[in-house]
């Protein structure tokens, strides 16, 4: 089994991660950390550091940086391999991060399909690494180096566009709880479209739907973000 650190401040974040790790084969988790020194702790301590195999770590906490966490632990010779995941889009901060080697960057949101085809990479590169001893032919480093390269984007079903997508993700995340018609006005959309946005986002976790009372007639749903 591959163990995995979580690390972000925000708990719906972590249940919402711990939720997709533990629908993947051959990953648990074995710690959750809510901060930049915990983190830290967590990987230079010899009684915990030993049992985490891969860390997803947020950018952002109140008490430090993603950067700051790999800074530590890469200064105390440590080799957890790392995922970073994280709403910073900034060119400087991801140069920064591969130069101490993260293994991939994930920008939030996301859905399941995504971090799971990415771990699926990781567990893939862990597993020729693994089979590959002493001098390595090149075919055997290309093959290492090529199997934690993102594949192709997972395509959206049938009818669904990735900018209006990313619109009524901001829109729930921003102003949410929203039901459908909601969504349909603020965005200047039909109803019947942003509830298939909606939909698609509640079936990938993202949003978390939910019966809205209180309105004349059959209750309508709404959509709150769960990250």
């Amino acid at each position: 089994m591959i163990g995995v650190l979580l690390v972000d401040d925000d708990a719906l974040t972590l249940e919402l991660h711990r939720s997709y790790i533990e629908r993947l084969d051959g990953f648990e988790v074995v710690g959750e950390c809510t901060g930049a020194r915990a983190a830290v702790s967590a990987l230079l301590d010899p009684t915990t550091a030993g049992a985490v195999d891969l860390v997803l770590l947020d950018m952002t906490m109140p008490d430090g940086t993603g950067l700051d966490v790999l800074r530590h632990v890469r200064a105390a010779a440590a080799s957890v391999d790392v995922i970073a995941i994280t709403g910073v889009r900034d060119a400087d901060v991801v140069r920064q991060m591969v130069s101490l080697g993260v293994a991939q960057y994930l920008v939030k949101p996301f859905p399941f399909a995504v971090l799971r085809e990415r771990l699926e990479q990781y567990r893939d590169y862990r597993e020729r690494a693994d089979r590959t001893e002493g001098a390595a032919t090149q075919n055997e480093i290309d093959a290492l180096f090529g199997a934690l390269r993102p594949a192709s984007p997972v395509p959206l079903p049938k009818g669904l566009a990735p900018d209006t997508l990313e619109r009524v993700t901001a829109a729930v995340r921003e102003r949410g709880p929203l039901s459908a018609q909601e969504t349909a006005a603020s965005l200047g959309m039909s109803r019947v479209a942003a509830r298939r946005y909606l939909e698609h986002l509640a079936d990938d976790g993202r949003v978390q739907r939910s019966p809205r009372y209180g309105t004349p007639g059959r209750p309508e749903s709404e959509y709150r973000w769960t990250r």
